[in-house]
């Protein structure tokens, strides 16, 4: 017989999976619109402003974790996809005008960098991407996908209550995107300081 305890656990875990489902429209938006980014970033070169900004971005990245132990990559990699996942969610509430610009600029920015990798080193190199994408992808798309409920809850159905509506995205947070965001950093890093 299942304790309480375990019973309750259970519990929670299937009600954020339930909420998923619910989700599961606006997580495929998040998803659409990403790809076309990406598309638009791996077909059009950016202006030459634009081409300035992204380089510099990458600049500053690099210096960020020059020298870094592999914990503290873990950890930097860690913390800045959590922050880029939470507040995609929760700025979502500003009719998903945040979790909009974030999947277009992100999707562009991945399409346009994964073009030069591609130019540079060939096709194969996109598998470098393969093992912490799959597990930092989804979990970017959740967060956006929720973003985006969040955003459009005049039109929510299912869900009277903001506040509940508020709830149940943390929750499906902490118990899905959370953990697919350190197995992600753990792989990254890797790749990072052993590559």
């Amino acid at each position: 017989m299942k304790s309480r305890k375990s019973a309750k656990k259970e519990n929670i875990f299937l009600e954020a999976s339930h909420f998923l489902l619910d989700s599961k429209i606006f997580i495929l938006f998040a998803v659409g619109l990403f790809f076309f980014s990406f598309l638009l970033g791996f077909l059009i070169s950016p202006s030459q402003e634009l081409l300035d900004a992204i380089k510099k971005f990458v600049e500053e990245l690099l210096k960020q974790t020059e020298g870094m132990s592999l914990l503290q990559l873990i950890w930097f990699i860690f913390s800045n996809n959590f922050q880029v996942g939470f507040f995609s969610m929760i700025f979502g509430i500003f009719f998903g005008f945040f979790p909009f610009i974030l999947t277009v600029a992100n999707g562009y920015l991945v399409g346009f960098i994964s073009l030069q990798s591609v130019s540079q080193s060939g096709i194969f190199s996109l598998w470098k991407l393969f093992p912490h994408g799959i597990f930092e992808l989804p979990a970017i798309f959740i967060s956006l996908g929720l973003g985006f409920r969040l955003g459009l809850f005049i039109f929510e159905k299912k869900e009277k209550s903001f506040w509940r509506l508020v709830f149940k995205s943390l929750k499906a947070f902490l118990i899905f995107v959370f953990p697919l965001l350190i197995i992600a950093a753990i792989i990254e890093a890797s790749f990072i300081y052993f590559g």
